[in-house]
């Protein structure tokens, strides 16, 4: 029985260009002279490095360490010494640099310790934390922890478990190649997904261009005795590799705005992840490498399995470039990104290389004003309207541009592809999300400065205040203290005259002057007893006749004396 599928919206179908590097197996890569592994290869926190200059490493040594909840760990790709610990440059449009890990390999290719882990007598908490410290992510481009999204959802469960296999983006096979050599493999790797997430069903969507793909994994699911796992080959439109456009396809359900996919008991994954997660439970071993296609202006575009942190250009070679190549490009046509020199490292993210020259990438027509023609909106797969977001966008109305929802574009690039006048539209998308994102960083920069500077204020008058409340408290106390002192005498004195009123004086600082004299009180009171105790006994002895000469002294005075000369 054949499973109904469904549309999505827009699309388009550009030339593929998938054959030339499909016809040879996947090829292995030397070891080169040097590995730059970057510690920031995910979506999520940077991690944290975990060696330093002239450590020795071992193969899948873990080498950067998750550090956040959201983030995944980073392993030596050889054996050998490392060289470095300092920023490189990436492979990335901006031409940014990043913390990296330089390895010189040693030639020996050695593993360290690996320990492998049962996924069925394990909690699945403790099997995601292992594929956290293996270094699995996504592979399909987007590079999210794959340990974040082996969640079943708030149900406990899902219902459908969809493995993306539709690669439908022009010259890469990756995938493709993948899934005809390595599919039971594969295949172990989606079933322990499955066993994670609880999931119903499986299905499995291939583009119906790579038959000997759908072919392979159905003799391996055939072959596996497993139920409810289906291998659905699908119409060949771009972008069918959309997480949300596959669902759509396979499931019918269209995922809205602002929503997941599990809110709807549904789940997506690569099938190079599924791969990784398959070598991560079986053999222990972490993410270090992943197929890469190599394409585009070379004499023989071919797959590699190429180890993480090999220079691209060490790869390109092999492929034998040609003498007008001018250009690189992580990915494919539609999505890729020029890099800044042919030599930055393949990351995790790196599905294909594809090689250009003017030949094979002439420069874009000029850009023209836009006639509002529509055709961008016809081809958007996310439904969006690309030309309202475009005059927003070039307006530098950032607002407006979130209005038409600027944050659901995909970047698939089928607006720019179709566009009569040749706009670059993706561009402008690009670059009002990064000021948006930008003007919220200084947003919240701001807000936390002002924070602290309240905060600071609110702590100083609190401060303030319980001090004047201390003073206040100890004057009380030292009043009240003079008035039991001085009851008794006062009530048998006569009464004084009325005295006049005083000036007012500040309580603080009359508490400060009172607290200041019981002070000078006490020291003088505990000053003369130890003063006292202090002194020899013939010097108690001379003070005691001194005072007994005074006291003969005034008692033989006459009491009508005259007073001495001189007083």
């Amino acid at each position: 029985m054949l499973r109904k599928l469904f549309k999505f919206h827009g699309g388009v179908k550009p030339q593929t260009n998938k054959t030339e590097s499909t016809t040879a197996p996947i090829g292995q890569v030397p070891l080169p002279d040097r590995l730059v592994i970057p510690l920031h290869q995910a979506v999520g926190g940077h991690p944290r490095p975990l060696v330093a200059p002239g450590d020795k490493v071992f193969k899948g040594q873990r080498i950067g360490g998750a550090d956040g909840n959201l983030s995944s760990a980073v392993h030596a790709s050889t054996s050998g010494i490392v060289r470095d610990v300092a920023p490189a440059l990436m492979p990335h449009t901006s031409g940014l640099e990043a913390l990296s890990v330089i390895i010189e390999p040693d030639g020996d290719d050695a593993w360290g310790q690996l320990d492998t882990i049962n996924f069925r007598s394990t909690p699945p908490d403790e099997v995601r934390d292992y594929l956290r410290d293996a270094g699995v992510v996504g592979l399909g481009g987007a590079v999210f922890p794959s340990y974040a999204k082996l969640k079943p959802g708030k149900e406990g469960r899902l219902k459908t478990l969809v493995i993306n296999g539709a690669e439908c983006e022009p010259f890469i096979t990756c995938d493709d190649l993948l899934m005809r050599e390595r599919a039971p493999e594969m295949l172990k790797g989606i079933i322990a997904m499955r066993h994670m997430l609880q999931a119903e069903e499986v299905l499995i969507g291939i583009e119906d261009n790579k038959p000997e793909a759908v072919a392979a994994v159905q003799a391996a699911i055939a072959a596996s005795g497993e139920t409810g796992i289906e291998a659905v080959a699908i119409p060949t439109r771009y972008p069918a590799g959309g997480a949300k456009q596959l669902i759509r396809v396979l499931t019918g359900i269209e995922v809205p705005h602002g929503r997941r996919s599990t809110d709807f008991g549904v789940q997506c994954f690569n099938v190079g992840t599924a791969f990784s997660i398959y070598e991560a439970l079986e053999f222990g071993r972490p993410l270090i490498s992943r197929v890469v296609t190599v394409a585009g202006n070379v004499a023989n575009p071919r797959n590699y399995d190429v180890l993480i942190g090999t220079p691209m250009d060490h790869v390109v070679r092999l492929a034998g470039p040609r003498a007008d190549t001018d250009r690189y490009i992580m990915g494919g046509p539609m999505m890729g990104v020029r890099l800044p020199r042919f030599d930055v490292p393949v990351v995790k993210a790196t599905n294909c290389i594809l090689v250009g020259s003017p030949a094979l990438f002439p420069a874009p027509a000029p850009e023209m004003p836009c006639i509002r023609c529509g055709e961008c909106a016809k081809a958007c797969p996310a439904d969006l309207a690309p030309f309202e977001m475009y005059w927003f966008s070039r307006a530098k109305n950032f607002g407006k541009a979130q209005e038409y929802h600027l944050f659901d574009c995909i970047e698939c690039g089928c607006c720019s592809f179709v566009c009569p006048s040749h706009i670059p539209l993706v561009d402008y998308f690009r670059f009002s999300k990064s000021e948006i994102w930008a003007r919220e960083r200084e947003k919240e920069a701001a807000d936390a400065a002002r924070d602290r500077f309240e905060f600071k204020n609110y702590r100083q008058e609190r401060e303030k205040q319980e001090k004047a409340e201390k003073l206040a408290a100890k004057a009380a106390a030292t009043r009240e203290k003079v008035a039991a002192e001085g009851a008794a005498p006062a009530a048998d004195a006569p009464s004084a005259p009325a005295a006049k009123p005083k000036p007012s004086v500040d309580p603080a600082k009359l508490a400060l002057i009172e607290a200041a004299m019981e002070k000078a009180r006490q020291q003088k009171a505990q000053a003369a007893p130890k003063n006292t105790e202090v002194a020899a006994p013939e010097i108690k002895a001379e003070m005691a006749a001194i005072d007994a000469r005074r006291e003969a002294a005034g008692a033989d005075k006459p009491a009508d004396a005259p007073p001495a000369a001189g007083a």
